[in-house]
């Protein structure tokens, strides 16, 4: 049975109370979190956990330009951590829009190849709590192959008046058909939803509300998995989204520079869209042309027209994930190439932010990217020390379950659940069998290939 057959009818109020309410048990896990923090600072070190490196540094001359640049590098991370997560409890979910005053609104799902998943999308946003006659719903299908389009005509039959289809005769991706919905919205605020995502009741309310804030641009939705069910790796990915979607978007919204608002679920102001439209078409990188990574990419068009994006934590999508491992590196491949291109185009636009969120932007993508030099020539040094002390090894593996037993307690704050466990499981799963992913990513950044499956 679907998340979206599951999800309990509460009203928004009750949906919003429940993210705003303040569990009791809330502080202790603060404090778990920031004694956790310093205890694994201070262990790491009372424990030698670096002395092979360390020993390594005074026994080869030429591993001193590794080791003492990794370990600065840790100090900075460590104390961006500790920065990130006074941020992350200072973050407030924002209000939802009421049911009497929102704005006209309009959704927008692409849809390629999905079959019968696309009708589950367009259920769900027609079951949305949302004053009918402001809410209109765009459904595009990019020259799908398989009977997609029968079951958005099947869904747009049952929703008359609510739902607008749209059909190419072939194949023209993703930003062409989010972009037939953009020229066509009528709404004064436009979400974009995937058409193997589910959202919902209360999730357009959610998404509307920070708009009422003349300086918010876009929104970003909080992704979670669908299929969590569906094997391990959802299972995993499940956990890997509450770290990187919610806890990181919650800590850059403190700021209102959310670096990307996700396609699964996004919230854009169409008058900054409209102002935007035909650069974001036509975007090159390299002399190529743009054809994924357009999530990215409309955020960071939005933040050089100098407006905050935000995080909206009461507005929920459940979207599918991949279920076998080459899926998987592919969808990470169109992140990993999207994010080395809209990085590139950050570090200009960031100088357009007001000061303070410029200088916090600016300090975390220093530290953030610096761990892909660093840890790759990290990672050689191990190779060479485990060879040299095979022991070494188990340090490794013991570092690596100490930061996931760490970084679960995020995970614990936010989603009170023993699922925690297959977030230490991808942690492992992702030192061994996704390192690859990134490096090859940067090889083939001008690559234009989708990877869909």
């Amino acid at each position: 049975m679907s998340p979206f057959d599951t999800t309990p009818r509460l009203s928004p109020q009750e949906r919003m109370q429940q993210h705003l309410h303040l569990k009791p048990w809330d502080p202790l896990y603060r404090a778990a979190i920031l004694l956790s923090l310093i205890a694994t600072v201070y262990f790491s070190f009372r424990w030698h956990l670096f002395q092979p490196l360390l020993r390594a540094a005074e026994e080869h001359e030429w591993t001193r330009f590794i080791v003492q640049p990794g370990i600065l590098w840790m100090l900075m991370g460590t104390m961006m951590l500790l920065f990130r997560t006074l941020l992350w409890f200072r973050y407030r979910t924002p209000p939802i829009a009421g049911f009497t005053d929102a704005p006209v609104l309009t959704v927008i799902i692409p849809a390629y190849n999905e079959g019968p998943m696309v009708a589950q999308s367009i259920d769900s946003v027609a079951a949305a709590h949302y004053p009918r006659e402001r809410l209109e719903i765009f459904v595009v299908d990019d020259g799908s192959g398989d009977d997609t389009w029968e079951h958005i005509e099947a869904a747009a039959g049952r929703y008359p008046g609510l739902v607008t289809t749209l059909r190419f005769p072939q194949n023209r991706g993703k930003r062409a058909a989010l972009e037939a919905g953009f020229r066509h919205a009528r709404g004064d605020v436009i979400v974009t939803i995937d058409s193997d995502s589910v959202i919902e009741r209360s999730t357009l309310l959610a998404m509307a509300g920070p708009f009422r804030d003349p300086k918010v641009g876009a929104v970003a939705g909080k992704v979670t998995v669908y299929n969590r069910d569906g094997g391990l790796i959802p299972r995993m990915l499940k956990v890997r989204y509450a770290l990187s979607f919610d806890y990181l978007r919650a800590v850059q919204s403190t700021y209102g520079t959310v670096y990307c608002c996700p396609g699964a679920l996004a919230g854009y102001r169409a008058s900054v869209v409209r102002s935007v439209l035909d650069n974001w078409v036509r975007q090159t990188f390299m002399g190529v042309t743009c054809t994924y990574g357009e999530d990215r990419s409309m955020t960071n068009y939005i933040l050089s027209r100098g407006y905050d994006t935000v995080y909206q934590r009461a507005a929920v999508v459940h979207t599918v994930v991949p279920v076998t491992y080459w899926k998987l590196c592919k969808m990470f491949l169109r992140w990993d190439r999207s994010y080395v291109r809209e990085e590139l185009r950050f570090a200009r636009i960031v100088w357009k932010r007001p000061p303070g969120p410029r200088l916090i932007a600016i300090t975390d993508a220093l530290i953030t990217n610096l761990r892909y030099p660093i840890s790759w020539a990290a990672l050689v040094l191990l190779v060479a020390i485990i060879v040299w002390h095979p022991a070494t090894l188990l340090r490794f593996l013991c570092a690596i379950g100490i930061m996931a037993s760490f970084n679960m307690l995020y995970y614990l704050r936010s989603e009170r659940s023993w699922d925690f466990v297959y977030g230490i499981f991808y942690s492992y799963y992702s030192a061994f069998a996704l390192f690859w992913v990134f490096p090859y990513a940067v090889l083939t950044v001008r690559a234009k290939s989708w990877l869909t499956r």
